[in-house]
């Protein structure tokens, strides 16, 4: 059986790869894939705690990473629909092209 330590170390490395993208590309759709990588990182964190606690048969866990799935669908759609809608208008996903809303 794996410990505890692996998926914690794979859910840490899922999150920096994810953090990275989200930071430091300029295209949206990797910028959307990199927090979709941060919200995975954090489901195994959710199901590995669950899977390694005294009751794992509560089910706490599954409860909280199907929550996280829903709204990350929800998140998902909502930022690929501004990324059709800002690639419509501007003709381009690159975020440092779109500063019309910059104050």
């Amino acid at each position: 059986m794996t410990p505890l330590s692996a998926y914690l170390l794979l859910s840490a490395m899922l999150f920096a790869i994810g953090l990275a993208g989200a930071l430091t590309r300029r295209n949206t759709i990797i910028v959307l894939i990199g927090i979709e990588l941060m919200l995975n990182a954090a489901n195994l964190n959710f199901i590995a705690f669950w899977r390694f606690s005294e009751h794992p048969e509560t089910l706490t866990g599954i409860m909280f990473v199907i929550f996280s799935i829903g709204v990350a669908a929800a998140e998902a759609a909502v930022g690929l629909a501004l990324i059709i809608s800002i690639y419509r208008h501007y003709k381009t996903t690159n975020v440092d092209a779109v500063n019309s809303m910059k104050g």
